[in-house]
């Protein structure tokens, strides 16, 4: 049995792992990395050099031989042929395969700005990535960020480490509007910029400007901020292309059921690719937990996938910030409990749904972030007295 796995992020190597210790026959991995598996949350630390580059390593490169698991780097798949159980790699040979995950994650989504071509300009997905923004911003001063979600707020701070100014652009009223609200969003700029960042909402970027190397950022609204660098962190988009030029059902993802099967017999998908009940988290737990599935049933045994509350933690030193569940809810039926001490640098969020805890949002408080979390991933009962007494700690 020959277990062909397209990818080597945390989903891949999950399953490959998982594939490995079942001893279900061969493991063959095809990644267009240059690098075996390594942790991409911390791009940012090691952008910032407060990580060495062979810290990013889950495993030394012998450890896969060990396992059974052949990972060819830099040898990427371009086309799928679920007729034939083939798959065919750039240089146009064909590699059969008895099963198929389908492990390719995700590419930043860039938005059409002018001038985005220009140099100097970049987006934090990879390692290369990253090895080329530290090579650059060793020749800059002021760098951009565009976007003041996760990535964008974790690698300002890792460019701010570099020694350079850095402006962090929002398109939104806030900044993390996936995972903040705007209590708790205003207390979080306090602290973000107390971090030495500055901080633009309400930012439309219509133009990088320059000649062949970016020099600013034009808004809608006519200002100018000059830099050498820009950072594009605008979110990303699910790799489909590949499955969907082999027929594979795709709607924001590829779509996969309980098994993490798709739609095309022996072809499986996990991670940022896989579109489950019309949605991708994009976060590791979600990832493994899927990966572990699908290579259950590549095995030959059964397992179902049960989604996992998505859960948010920032990762900057000096601020500590929880987001998981419906922390932002929309609609009826919520119930909101807040309790903010702008002095102490604390906000509580709970969220009820019915007399259950279905989110929360925690500043400042690693204690609370950790009850809070738990409550939310078992979706616990819990009365309005109850959730009142934990917001207030």
């Amino acid at each position: 049995m020959r277990h062909v796995i397209v990818g080597n992020g945390v989903a891949g190597i999950t399953a490959a792992t998982e594939l490995a210790t079942r001893h279900a026959g061969e493991i063959v991995v095809y990644t267009t990395e240059r690098y075996p598996y390594y942790f991409r949350p911390q791009l940012p630390r090691f952008l910032a050099g407060e990580l060495a580059q062979e810290r990013l390593f889950a495993r030394p490169p012998a450890w896969y031989d060990e396992q059974g698991i052949r990972v060819h780097l830099g040898q990427a798949v371009v086309r799928l042929l679920p007729d034939q159980h083939r798959v065919v790699l750039a240089d146009g040979s064909e590699v059969a395969y008895d099963r198929l995950l389908l492990a390719t994650g995700a590419v930043p989504a860039v938005p059409p700005v002018e001038g985005a071509g220009r140099r100097g300009v970049f987006t934090l997905r990879t390692l290369d990535d990253a090895l080329a923004i530290r090579e650059y911003a060793a020749r800059s001063r002021h760098a951009v960020v565009i976007g003041g979600g996760l990535l964008g707020l974790e690698a300002a701070r890792g460019l701010l480490g570099l020694g350079l100014t850095v402006t962090v652009l929002e398109f939104f009223s806030r900044l993390m509007p996936r995972q903040l609200d705007e209590e708790g969003a205003a207390l979080f700029r306090v602290l973000v910029e107390r971090l030495g960042l500055q901080v633009t909402l309400n930012a439309r970027t219509q133009a990088f400007l320059g000649d062949e190397a970016v020099q600013g950022v034009r808004l809608e609204d006519g200002r100018e901020i000059p830099a050498q660098m820009v950072l594009v962190c605008t979110g990303v988009r699910c790799n489909a292309d590949l499955a969907a030029a082999a027929g594979l059902t795709v709607n924001r993802g590829v779509v996969v059921d309980t098994r993490m099967s798709t739609s095309v017999p022996d072809i499986y998908a996990a991670g940022d690719l896989a579109s489950f009940n019309g949605r991708s988290w994009g976060i590791i737990p979600q990832a493994r937990a899927q990966a572990l599935v699908a290579a259950a049933n590549m095995a030959g045994e059964e397992a179902t996938y049960e989604e996992v509350v998505p859960s948010t933690t920032l990762k900057i030193t000096g601020i500590d910030l929880t987001s998981c569940g419906v922390a932002v809810p929309e609609g009826e039926g919520f119930l909101e409990l807040r309790h903010t001490d702008p002095a102490a640098g604390i906000y509580r969020k709970l969220v009820l749904q019915g007399d259950v805890a279905v989110g929360a949002i925690v500043i400042g408080d690693r204690d609370a972030a950790r009850r809070f979390e738990a409550l939310t991933t078992a979706h616990a009962p819990l009365s309005r007295e109850e959730a009142t007494a934990l917001v207030k700690g």
